[in-house]
């Protein structure tokens, strides 16, 4: 059966594996620290802090930003669940903001208004749908004329590059024009850590209250001590938090994948290459944008596809199509349609018609660096044999 995503793991990630169970450290040792160092190196940012997911990272990076209660995060509805939720923990109100119909991230022609319409806006959190760069530029600027934080949600996003206005080239997560970027590590991402999350910035004081909230709230760092300190064992309390931390078993997979991103980032743009190929002629698919101006890091590949023009349900199709050994996804049921997110917050129905169309259009085709051209042009086959035969009926 095959499915929209998996991991990749080789033998020389589970030797690395093996040899961090085989040390002495199997948490708060050093592969942390280095797995933190290599992910500086990797998106450009002067500081990194790692945790034990994508979830807790937003956490974190909400949190170290100081959102309270009823402070405003503007945001997409076409996200998971924890770009909103993670906010709400905080006591943090969510506000959208409808996405382009080309790139499927965050619209910011629609983010001032969005931003004026919000009660005590904190922080605009523009996600990088799929692995596709948002309009980072505009986004900042729009948050700088209200003096808001920026974090991006690079979730999807590991590898993804873009250049600017002024034609330089940025990795997402350098953090050029973000406070803080957050990202996931979970299988199906561009590396994987079985579960793991970080979270980049360039600003000392952000990674520093990071460093505290990731362990329980505490600090170790004598220089920061407010008492005096009673020997090797002393810590501190700084504010209440939780515990965060990942393990270096994890950071030890998570560094023997960053070594391979690049081969597994080209091998899902050559996927998409071929889906755009073996997909291009057929009028009732929409695949995804190609840009100049960006690479693509192809979490997801994400095609549109007229269900009621052809006249077959979307769940009908989908069950079709596992029949045929292909387990698709949909990413995402609009935020804004969640019973919880109606009744709590008085979202509605045609909130946010852009991002509702997609729901009804968007299903993820299999991408992963393991998958063979020829299943991708098997998914392909099926794909269009199962949609043509409802057309013609």
């Amino acid at each position: 059966m095959l499915s929209y995503g998996r991991q990749t793991v080789e033998e020389d990630d589970i030797r690395a594996v093996i040899s961090a169970l085989k040390s002495d450290r199997l948490t708060q040792g050093r592969r942390v620290r280095l797995f933190e160092e290599l992910l500086c190196e990797y998106t450009g940012a002067k500081y990194c802090v790692v945790c034990s997911s994508g979830t807790s990272a937003l956490y974190l990076a909400y949190r170290a930003s100081g959102l309270k209660e009823n402070g405003s995060i503007i945001t997409t509805p076409v996200t998971f669940l924890s770009t909103v939720t993670a906010a709400i923990h905080l006591g943090g109100l969510p506000v959208f903001c409808d996405i382009d119909p080309e790139t499927y991230n965050m619209d910011t022609t629609l983010l001032e208004k969005a931003v004026e319409g919000c009660r005590n806006p904190h922080a605009i959190v523009p996600m990088h749908f799929g692995g596709l760069p948002c309009n980072m530029e505009k986004t900042r600027e729009v948050a700088d004329r209200e003096g808001l934080f920026v974090i991006e949600d690079g979730c999807h996003a590991l590898g993804s590059r873009w250049h600017d206005e002024a034609g330089r080239w940025h990795r997402t997560g350098d953090c050029a024009f973000s406070d803080m970027a957050v990202f996931s590590f979970h299988p199906v991402k561009t590396i994987t850590t079985c579960e793991g999350g970080a979270i980049t910035t360039n600003d000392k004081t952000l990674y520093t209250r990071l460093l505290h909230l990731r362990e329980h709230g505490i600090t170790r760092n004598e220089n920061s001590f407010v008492g005096s300190m009673d020997g090797p064992w002393h810590y501190e309390l700084v504010e209440p938090s939780f515990n965060f931390r990942i393990s270096d078993v994890h950071c030890a997979l998570g560094i023997n994948q960053l070594k391979k991103i690049e081969r597994f980032i080209d091998r899902r743009q050559q996927i998409a290459a071929l889906y755009r190929t073996l997909l291009s002629d057929h009028h009732f698919i929409k695949t995804s944008c190609e840009r100049a101006d960006v690479l693509n890091a192809y979490h997801l590949y994400p095609v549109r596809i007229e269900f009621e023009r052809i006249g077959v349900s979307k769940k009908v199709w989908f069950r079709e199509m596992e029949e045929r050994g292909i387990r698709l996804q949909v990413h995402y049921i609009p935020i804004h349609l969640q019973p919880y997110m109606q009744w709590r917050y008085g979202f509605r129905r045609g909130d946010f018609p852009e991002s509702e169309r997609f729901y009804r259009e968007e299903v993820s085709l299999p991408i992963y660096p393991l998958l063979t051209d020829d299943e991708v042009k098997m998914v392909a086959q099926e794909l269009v044999a199962t949609l043509s035969t409802h057309m013609a009926a």
